[in-house]
């Protein structure tokens, strides 16, 4: 952990227009944003999340490195946004970590807070 650094789940929508697999029929668009409040620049180099599908309750893991195909570099005061979806079966929740590093080398992480996936009454 970094004081100052953070992340925020800004938004989380429902999008059944978005493409997906037919095991999967339910798309939910995420809007995240890192925040680097320390006194260090940071790096973002990987994520791994941990999505829960509420009705079967299967765990899905999905690691990985940089985020959405970057590895933000943020200086103190500096934040990165970005949008994303998940496929899912149906309501869930997802959380993770992503993982950075300082510009002297120190490994760092930041936690993703839970955000609900939730199906909207009409799906």
């Amino acid at each position: 952990m970094l004081d100052g650094l953070s992340v925020v789940v800004d938004d989380v929508i429902y999008m059944p227009s978005l493409d997906h697999p037919e095991d999967r029929p339910h798309p939910f668009v995420y809007f995240i944003k890192i925040r680097n409040n320390s006194d260090q620049r940071v790096s973002i180099q990987g994520r791994k999340w941990l999505v829960h599908e509420d009705q079967t309750g299967e765990l899905l893991v999905v690691e990985g490195d940089g985020v959405v195909g970057q590895k933000p570099n943020l200086g103190p005061g500096e934040e990165f946004s970005y949008n994303s979806y998940h496929v899912a079966r149906g309501s869930g929740h997802a959380e993770g970590t992503f993982f950075g590093l300082t510009e002297s080398g120190r490994r760092v992480c930041v936690r993703i807070p839970r955000f609900k996936m939730q199906l909207p009454e009409w799906a």
